[in-house]
């Protein structure tokens, strides 16, 4: 593997040893775990968001330590959380696409379920634990609410299938658990987040189309202005369930003994350069620990990984460590925040179908802080999967897509990455090599490729991104010595 340094979190382990120790419900010296996650979002109050208010999962950010430079391995669901659960990228993991969506036990698949093509394609390696199958041998009571969305089942040994996220839900698990004498694990998946987002023009919406501010890469119309505002107005929803979680936590005097993880955004929402695209707005989320006895709330500005995530917490708990991760266990960082160094570059991956061995169009990503490298092969024919919340009208409410479209000689730019982004419906090309520098391009609007001037970082992200492939042995690319010409 390649030699990484430490790099990441802020100012909690001496909170955490100390508060570790502290008598609670839960077994000596064991932590509960609430891990918060929002799908498909991105965006918080707490980051200037124009038009957004949340005020829970800002007071989280704020009271603990927030992440600002907090990524995603592979951007769309099943895949992005196989890699929260294994700590391994997905050419490793298993999982290259969504699987099917169980929510319920292993035994209680029927015959027809368990030979579900896609269930069975789409699954995480027999030989690789998970974070709930550690966290089950250790002795944890473990509840997932909402929603699952990995496979296979045997390897999610959860006590409990949750189906809302509501306030009541996360009272009474804990309370479940409480009853058995065990340390608890809840992973609350917060779908509301996730389109289809309420339709404004039925339902009065908290945020005011006049209000926001779009990214660059979307056309500014009254449409996608809409769009934009009533994904928004769906953060907020998810935000109150957050708060509802947190007092029901509160209230049932855990709080002072549980680890809280709050990462809004699963990947980034479906929006052109969002979901299913490895543009900043489609990798980058947001994420927050938080302890109740954090002294020293902080900001990390280090480049962090939700792979990163598994091998933290079973550290801090005092598990053994996953066998092979490509994550790292931040705990020497939060011991030292200011000098501690983790990830020297952040990478990520989308294979368009899926899975190995795979024939179809592969892109990669590399992310070093500021300069960002997008590489892509088998580019022909110019094919590309496009989630259908990202274009659908009937059933997704997207209105972005086809207002896009229609406006297209008035916003040829944003028209031009919608066309990339779906390149099969408009005989479109896909550039095989981007370069940005988000920190004079953070929409990343101006591709550098082919600038003379910023070659030699071009040149050093690809041998990064081929040095990574090559020891993750990412048998589906084959990146040659030389970058391919930019577009």
């Amino acid at each position: 593997m390649m030699q990484r340094k430490f790099l990441t979190l802020s100012l909690i382990f001496a909170a955490l040893a100390t508060s570790f120790s502290a008598a609670g419900d839960a077994l000596p010296g064991k932590p509960n775990i609430l891990f918060i996650l929002t799908e498909d979002s991105g965006h918080l109050s707490f980051l200037g968001t124009p038009g957004l208010q949340t005020p829970n999962m800002d007071s989280l950010a704020r009271s603990g330590v927030y992440f600002k430079n907090f990524f995603v391995g592979y951007p769309v669901c099943s895949p992005s959380k196989a890699c929260i659960y294994t700590g391994l990228h997905n050419h490793e993991n298993g999982i290259l696409n969504n699987t099917q969506n169980y929510f319920k036990p292993a035994s209680q698949l029927t015959d027809a379920e368990r030979r579900n093509p896609i269930y069975v394609k789409n699954r995480i390696r027999d030989d690789l634990p998970t974070l709930v199958e550690r966290l089950h041998d250790a002795g944890y009571y473990q509840g997932i609410a909402g929603k699952l969305h990995v496979a296979p089942l045997e390897k999610f040994p959860y006590d409990e299938f949750i189906k809302s996220c509501d306030g009541t839900s996360v009272t009474g698990f804990i309370a479940r658990a409480k009853l058995t004498g065990k340390p608890w694990h809840l992973f609350d998946n917060v779908e509301v987040s996730h389109r289809p987002f309420t339709d404004s023009e039925k339902r009065k919406i908290k945020v005011n189309p006049a209000d926001v501010k779009l990214p660059a890469f979307l056309a500014d119309t009254p449409k996608v202005r809409q769009d934009w505002a009533e994904y928004l107005d769906a953060i907020e929803n998810a935000d109150k369930l957050v708060g509802e979680a947190m007092e029901a936590l509160r209230a049932s005097g855990q709080e002072s003994n549980t680890i809280l993880i709050c990462m809004a955004g699963d990947h980034g929402a479906a929006f052109p350069h969002g979901k299913m695209t490895l543009y900043d707005f489609g990798l980058r989320v947001t994420m927050s620990i938080n302890w109740p006895g954090l002294t020293h709330p902080a900001v990390s500005e280090a480049l962090v990984s939700e792979l990163d995530l598994t091998p933290t917490l079973l550290d801090l708990l005092g598990l053994p460590p996953l066998p092979m991760a490509d994550g790292l266990s931040l705990r020497p960082v939060l011991q030292n925040p200011h000098t501690a160094l983790g990830h020297d570059y952040i990478f990520a991956e989308i294979s368009d179908k899926g899975p190995l061995p795979n024939n179809g169009m592969q892109e990669r990503s590399v992310f070093d802080g500021r300069w960002h490298l997008i590489y892509r092969e088998k580019l022909t024919p110019a094919w590309r999967q496009v989630q259908a919340d990202s274009r659908d009208w009937k059933i997704w409410r997207n209105r972005t897509y086809d207002d896009t479209v229609n406006f297209r000689e008035q916003y040829p730019a944003q028209y031009q990455i919608l066309v990339e982004m779906d390149p099969q419906s408009f005989g479109g090309r896909v550039r095989p090599i981007e370069l940005y520098d988000l920190q004079s391009d953070p929409d990343e609007m101006r591709d550098l490729a082919g600038d003379v001037k910023s070659r030699s970082q071009l040149i050093r992200l690809y041998e990064a991104l081929r040095d990574w492939a090559n020891s993750t042995h990412d048998s589906a690319v084959h990146i040659p010595a030389t970058p391919p010409a930019g577009l």
